[in-house]
């Protein structure tokens, strides 16, 4: 006996609708983030959804389960204009040709058998993508290609694509949110389908995303200019005696207010660059500073990287664990000259001042859906880094 598969059951289908789907997932964390609510029926049905932006159709792709191996229908006037678009949109979004300009309704109806057999349709009624957040009226073809199919159709809302591909604008980073409403039946009309999409759009548009107070409250001080002054400050200290790293800071505030990373970073290499002349000018005048969690060895190695490097030795600094407070003193007693010695610096230390700091502001921008828990994340940042801290200690005791 011989077992036909059906199209939505067969294994090839599947499995690149579930490459497609963590294709399109990474593509959007990288960019924000997606999360989705709800979940399509068990069989085949037409999704309608509002179109604001051409991500609308990697949100749907990345929100939709693969056992319904959904596919998009795309105008044919556009997508499938040339070769290299065709092959774009039927390989990575699942695309078919749906003609705007006469013969459309073929083209849905040609689908039948695939929604028959379990899959789901994905369509935007309103034709081209809309603008100002509005909702567009409906044409019928999706509610025609329902009936004729006999399945349900699927409102659902997306929020945050105009955010992160707007009509005509240029890219950011957004969240992207999905909302999956409750099916309706294959005999809604076009306005009974359009008034629960723009249901579910403005409420997931209104939604605001559960945040943490502390979180505002430190990114608030990250965006001022007193955040910048704190970057500046606590890098000079540390550069002369403060004992903790100014990482540690900006691990704080770039996680708070990640489109301030830069800034904040700049701001406390410059610090750092202050701070390490003013050691230097100070070694070479005799005067010695408290250095809290240093060690002999500390002090011993670096003499030997000075003596046997000059100024490059600090090159060695942001990976070996040594306080760069330890580096500048010693490095005023080699009398190593203070161009070079800025110069070397200021490669090393933005070096990795700037990768921590952009680091934490990209995890940030990933993870903003979780931003309620800014708090836990500090404590753990604390404890971390203090645990380091005194893993390192020990190693140069």
């Amino acid at each position: 006996m011989t077992t036909t598969l059906t199209p939505a059951a067969h294994p090839r289908p599947r499995i690149a609708a579930l490459g497609r789907r963590a294709l399109w997932w990474c593509a959007l964390t990288l960019s924000g983030g997606v999360e989705r609510r709800g979940h399509l029926p068990r069989g085949g049905c037409v999704v309608v959804a509002n179109h604001s932006s051409h991500a609308d159709t990697a949100a749907l792709l990345a929100a939709l389960d693969a056992r319904h191996t959904p596919a998009i229908g795309a105008a044919a006037d556009y997508w499938f204009a040339s070769p290299w678009r065709r092959r774009i949109c039927s390989r990575l979004a699942a695309g078919f040709p749906v003609r705007r300009s006469g013969g459309g309704m073929d083209d849905l109806l040609a689908m039948a058998d695939g929604l028959r057999a379990g899959r789901a349709v994905v369509l935007f009624p309103e034709g081209t993508r809309g603008r100002d957040g509005e909702v567009g009226s409906f044409h019928r073809g999706a509610l025609v290609l329902a009936q004729h199919a006999g399945v349900p159709v699927v409102p659902v809302g997306i929020a945050g694509t105009d955010r992160l591909l707007p009509k005509h604008g240029r890219f950011r980073s957004a969240l992207i949110r999905v909302r999956i409403g409750a099916p309706l039946p294959a005999s809604a009309t076009p306005d009974e389908a359009r008034e629960a999409v723009a249901a579910l759009h403005a409420r997931t548009n209104a939604e605001a995303l559960r945040d943490s107070s502390l979180r505002r409250r430190v990114a608030a001080l990250g965006a001022s200019r007193a955040g910048l002054l704190l970057a500046f400050g606590w890098a000079f200290a540390e550069a002369l005696s403060w004992p903790l790293m100014p990482e540690l800071l900006l691990a704080a505030l770039c996680a708070a207010a990640p489109r301030r990373a830069v800034p904040l970073c700049l701001t406390a290499l410059a610090g750092s660059l202050a701070g390490c002349v003013l050691a230097l000018q100070l070694a070479l005048s005799g005067a010695h500073l408290p250095a809290p969690l240093t060690t002999d060895r500390m002090r011993a190695e670096v003499r030997h990287e000075l003596s046997a490097e000059g100024a490059s030795a600090v090159r060695h600094q942001p990976w070996n664990g040594i306080p760069f407070k330890v580096y500048a003193a010693e490095a005023g007693r080699a009398g190593v000259p203070t161009a070079p010695w800025l110069r070397e610096t200021a490669l090393a230390r933005g070096t990795r001042t700037l990768t921590v700091g952009v680091a934490f502001a990209g995890a940030a921008l990933l993870a903003r859906r979780w931003r309620r828990w800014y708090g836990v994340y500090l404590a753990l940042l604390a404890t971390g880094f203090g645990v380091g801290l005194g893993l390192v200690v020990g190693a140069w005791a």
